[in-house]
């Protein structure tokens, strides 16, 4: 009978998210995800970004998943004490602080685990020490880099041909080529500046020396032919258990998710509620991707000259005031504000914006996103079709699937491929330019056909995480193989 008992104990799970909004959210979701299912699910953190996940955690049972802190190294870094995310960083130089924070707290997590170690740790890729903690704990160790599959086999594919033809138009930069060896016909007319690329590279090669691969996606929109390619050119399992929102179910468990809100919650349902179905235009670009008043004012004029009703996220800027008069006038028209938001035809939330909530609203009829992975699939998971507008990161690879594969989207035409969200962009994207393409999604035979395409996936999705679904086999696929690795380790 003992094998039996041993099966059905639950795992204990380490989870070890990085230090960013974006990371961070749909991790703690996946934990949440195990917890759900009984495992002890521990999440390593520090102390500025457990009071931001507690509220985002606080459906979660305590008796399955807890939070463990250990100290940020702030002055080894050179950050003021209690700036320990790089969604609340002012300027590229902070983020790289933050970074090597997160190499140095290599050495506190591992005195945590030795003491008491884990059955497995499910880790950001932006730490590159995990594999070495997993090897000396001899346990395995799963990768979580918040990408779809798509993206990855994408940027694993190019990697290859870079190795195997290093003189092509790829590797220089130069032209518009076709990635070889690839499911879909893809044409990138532009690669990620070198050193984000090979930045990237680096984190996905450390990545494939792991035991698997945790995707924030469900196999639907990835598509079987993606995986099996990822598979067949990296010999790496992908497991498919998202997407991780969908565990938001009612409305305040969809605006805790995140930081505090910059605008009450009541406020947000009360306006949108006063609107039609499909009416309203959302517009966000993430937590870390920062225009300069140029853009917005550009931004500005199109969704004025579009007529559309809108919700706007503007984040605010860490140590400039921009809810200021002067600082309005610079990205605002003369009058916005009394034409649009005193007519109740917009809001502009500047700041935090509660985006699952406001993207599963039914007056919601379209998304003006940067493609981050996140509010891609929020954004599917609601049925929303998006206007792609990709800055920084992976982002224009996503576009690619959410554009030309899937076809739940169209692009405002963004070219420019900057290291990060703050960089100065040297091309402006213009009022008429975003106009178009906010009109081609709002209304039209082409905008009911994407719509539809939209609200099909978002169909997937919500059969994907419920009993029988994809993303729930996935999920009791992979309890059920840590289990098996746990015990014949204790048979050793």
């Amino acid at each position: 009978m003992e094998p039996n008992v041993e099966v059905e104990r639950p795992l204990k799970l380490h989870f070890i998210p990085f230090l960013a909004a974006g990371h961070m959210i749909p991790l703690c979701d996946i934990a949440t995800l195990f917890a759900s299912r009984g495992q002890h699910v521990t999440i390593i953190t520090t102390p500025s970004n457990v009071q931001f996940l507690t509220k985002s955690l606080s459906s979660a049972d305590p008796f399955f998943l807890r939070l463990h802190t250990v100290d940020f190294p702030s002055q080894q870094v050179g950050l003021p004490d209690g700036v320990e995310s790089m969604t609340n960083t002012p300027d590229p130089a902070s983020s790289v602080k933050i970074y090597r924070g997160a190499v140095l707290l290599h050495e506190p997590i591992q005195d945590f685990m030795e003491k008491d170690p884990p059955d497995c740790i499910i880790g950001d890729f932006m730490f590159p020490w995990l594999n070495e903690l997993a090897t000396k704990l001899r346990i395995p160790n799963l990768a979580f880099n918040g990408f779809s599959l798509f993206t990855v086999s994408l940027m694993e594919s190019i990697r290859i041909n870079h190795l195997l033809h290093s003189n092509t138009d790829s590797e220089s930069g130069s032209g518009s080529f076709v990635v070889p060896n690839f499911p879909h016909r893809i044409t990138l007319s532009s690669t990620p500046p070198k050193v984000l690329a090979g930045f990237l590279e680096n984190m996905l090669e450390k990545e494939l020396k792991s035991n698997g691969l945790i995707v924030n996606n469900f196999a639907e929109l990835d598509g079987e032919e993606c995986i099996q390619h990822y598979e067949k050119i990296t010999s790496h399992k992908a497991w498919h258990i998202g997407p991780a929102s969908l565990i938001r179910r009612t409305v305040q468990e969809k605006a805790d998710r995140g930081q505090e809100s910059a605008v009450s919650v009541h406020e947000c349902l009360s306006w949108l509620n006063s609107k039609g179905d499909n009416s309203v235009l959302y517009i966000c670009f993430g937590s870390v991707c920062h225009y300069p008043a140029k853009q917005l004012y550009e931004i500005a004029c199109a969704i004025e000259a579009s007529g559309y009703e809108f919700i706007w996220v503007v984040p605010v800027k860490k140590g400039k005031e921009d809810n200021s008069e002067e600082e309005k006038e610079k990205w605002l028209p003369k009058g916005f504000e009394e034409r649009n938001i005193e007519k109740n035809k917009g809001l502009i939330i500047r700041g935090w914006a509660p985006q699952v909530m406001i993207l599963s609203h039914p007056a919601v009829g379209a998304f003006m996103t940067h493609c981050g992975w996140n509010s891609a699939v929020e954004a599917v998971g609601a049925g929303v079709p998006m206007i792609t507008w990709p800055v920084a990161g992976e982002q224009f690879y996503n576009e690619k699937l959410i554009t030309e594969v899937r076809g739940i989207g169209v692009k405002v035409g963004a070219t420019e491929w900057c290291l990060t969200g703050f960089e100065e962009r040297e091309k402006l994207v213009t009022r008429d330019v975003i106009e178009k393409a906010v009109r081609r999604l709002m209304n039209g035979e082409e905008a009911i056909q994407i719509r539809s395409r939209a609200q099909e996936f978002e169909e997937k999705a919500r059969r994907a995480v419920q009993k029988g679904g994809s993303s729930e086999k996935n999920l009791l696929a992979l309890i059920d193989d840590l289990k098996r690795l746990r015990d014949s380790r204790s048979l050793e």
